[in-house]
């Protein structure tokens, strides 16, 4: 055995099923999902509810984020990012990956139809086919917008997690959808810029390689202070206080921030540290919105 082998050895077969359902990025979709329950109801909601919705939305969320790597596996061999995925890397057969898709899509589906709600199931399901089959059939290999359109099926969590608590989708709801919906494009162009040239080989028309990377920093900083205005509505309509308004000012502040260095400073450096942050700063934005609700409530 040789020291890379040792240094990094094969994961077992259970570990490469585990990450073909993306497991990180599963992981930001409940946590969105959750805080959508817990922001639409003014106590905490039964936890068996909450266990329930979590783990029906993750399985379909794995199933979908499967059935992408399933469609994209020719186009993950051209790029690093992601060419240690386990279909590129033969550690999960075909046949298996087809069984992986359908078993969780089916199972997340059904807990949430008998333990939640056919409104949240429903919903979901929608949220599927527009990941899977909207936007990674559809939008990724036709057009440079295809993460600004297809970023409304990666905002869904939060309104799938106020109608698992609330069997409603309310306006506030669609608050939290605009949200994730105006911080998607910023967040994915940043990594664009720094993949430009594996995404030009793989034939993928994101917005560096079709517009050029000046014109794609100009959009990242458009969308970011538009973010930043978006960001404040939660407390212009009502929905949160004080507490929320000074931190999303705060995160606003610091995301355009970074977006103005990259729009300036077109290191590839600069465009990863304004990615990492994007995700810091979603998940940030929302746990203070959690904090501010049971702050008011008390």
């Amino acid at each position: 055995m040789t020291p890379q082998a040792l240094t990094h050895p094969r994961p077992s077969h259970l570990e490469s099923l585990v990450r073909l359902g993306k497991p990180k990025v599963v992981s930001m979709i409940v946590f969105t999902a959750i805080i959508g329950m817990l922001l639409a109801t003014p106590g905490p909601p039964p936890p068996s509810l909450v266990a329930f919705a979590a783990l029906g939305i993750w399985l379909v969320a794995s199933s979908a984020a499967a059935l992408n790597c399933l469609i994209e596996r020719r186009l993950d061999q051209l790029m690093a990012r992601t060419r240690a995925r386990p279909l590129v890397r033969d550690e999960v057969a075909r046949a298996e990956a087809i069984a992986y898709i359908a078993a969780t899509g089916v199972a997340g589906l059904a807990i949430l139809l008998l333990r939640v709600n056919a409104l949240t199931m429903w919903l979901t399901a929608a949220t599927f086919l527009g990941y899977a089959v909207i936007y990674t059939l559809v939008l990724k290999p036709l057009t440079p917008q295809n993460i600004v359109i297809g970023g409304a099926s990666g905002a869904m969590p939060p309104v799938l997690g106020w109608a698992a608590a609330t069997g409603t989708v309310s306006p506030e709801a669609l608050l939290l959808f605009l949200i994730i919906f105006v911080w998607t494009p910023p967040h994915f162009w940043a990594l664009a810029l720094y993949r430009c040239g594996e995404y030009a080989r793989a034939g993928i028309p994101m917005l560096p390689v079709t517009h050029g990377a000046a014109m794609t920093r100009q959009f990242i900083l458009l969308y970011s202070i538009a973010l930043m205005a978006v960001s404040l509505l939660p407390f212009v309509a009502g929905s949160s206080g004080l507490v929320y308004l000074a931190c999303a000012v705060l995160l606003g502040a610091m995301f355009v921030g970074h977006a103005w260095r990259l729009n300036r400073d077109p290191r590839d450096a600069v465009a990863m540290r304004a990615f990492r942050f994007s995700i810091t700063y979603l998940a940030a934005l929302f746990a203070a919105l959690l904090l501010d609700h049971y702050l008011r409530l008390l």
